[in-house]
């Protein structure tokens, strides 16, 4: 005959049970505390006046310069411009960075002719760049695509660069062994050692492109989030510049998380990889 449970086991699998929760969700529970924390802490400084609101806002005033933003409908075309000059100038910079990086990293003759271009132009600011760039292009959005390539062009062609010079010398010699042209090898051998990198590149891009975007809307625009911010800045209008912060970081996560999953699963293609 079964013995019935202990009553005390109850409370214990219930314990267990919590446990194993936090241990398996503890670095996503730690941040959200750590940021509900912060903006608590934060409200409380302002609403009994330990800092200025003026100079830092607070969260219940940003959150309610957003609906209002969007009630109102007054920034989506702000957000439509910065959208647009976002997938026009990173995706030109990935057309034009990939090729040129494979081509890059596998001609040694063509690697040394451009790479102190390269070298130059990765290394200067980008915001140096700027009154030559509207110069060239004027204060449309010609020139925020501008800046934006040239703010995102440099860490996606220097990262497939340095895949396709990680190549193992080994499946190249197996390939040429077998009577592969150099079409194949770059279809076969190159590309696919060069995607993980190719991927780290695209990814720190994302952060130069949205960088470029600002930048650029606040220097010489008539619409966009840079603009947005730029014009509640001078008004002193602190919660709507935080809410273009907050919009610029959100889709910097969102897009950089997409990326991240992407590159997850191209990580066994990684030459140190260890299965």
């Amino acid at each position: 005959m079964s013995s019935s449970a202990s009553p005390a086991s109850a409370p214990t699998r219930v314990f267990r049970s919590r446990h194993s929760l936090w241990q398996r969700n503890e670095d996503f529970l730690l941040g959200f505390f750590a940021i509900l924390g912060f903006l608590i802490f934060w409200e409380v400084a302002v609403a009994q006046a330990w800092i200025n609101p003026l100079f830092t806002s607070s969260p219940l005033r940003i959150v309610r310069s957003g609906y209002q933003a969007f009630a109102d409908g007054s920034i989506y075309n702000d957000l439509s411009v910065s959208a647009i000059e976002f997938a026009l100038g990173y995706g030109l910079a990935v057309i034009v960075g990939v090729p040129l990086g494979i081509l890059m990293g596998w001609y040694r003759r063509l690697n040394a002719l451009l790479e102190p271009f390269v070298n130059a132009l990765y290394a200067t600011p980008r915001i140096a760049l700027m009154p030559l760039v509207i110069i060239w292009f004027g204060v449309d959005m010609s020139s925020k695509v501008a800046i934006i390539f040239l703010s995102t062009v440099f860490p996606i062609l220097v990262n497939t660069m340095t895949g396709v010079r990680t190549i193992d010398r080994d499946f190249v010699k197996v390939a040429r062994s077998f009577g592969a042209s150099d079409s194949q090898l770059f279809l076969t051998v190159a590309l696919p050692s060069s995607v993980p990198n190719l991927l780290t590149g695209l990814r720190l891009g994302l952060g130069h492109a949205l960088i470029g975007i600002v930048v650029g809307e606040m220097y010489g625009a008539s619409a966009g989030i840079g603009y947005m911010m730029q014009m509640a800045g001078s008004t002193f209008q602190t919660d709507r510049v935080m809410v273009g912060i907050i919009i610029i970081a959100a889709a910097g996560m969102a897009l950089t998380h997409v990326l991240k999953m992407i590159e997850h699963r191209f990580e066994m293609w990684r030459a140190d990889h260890r299965s």
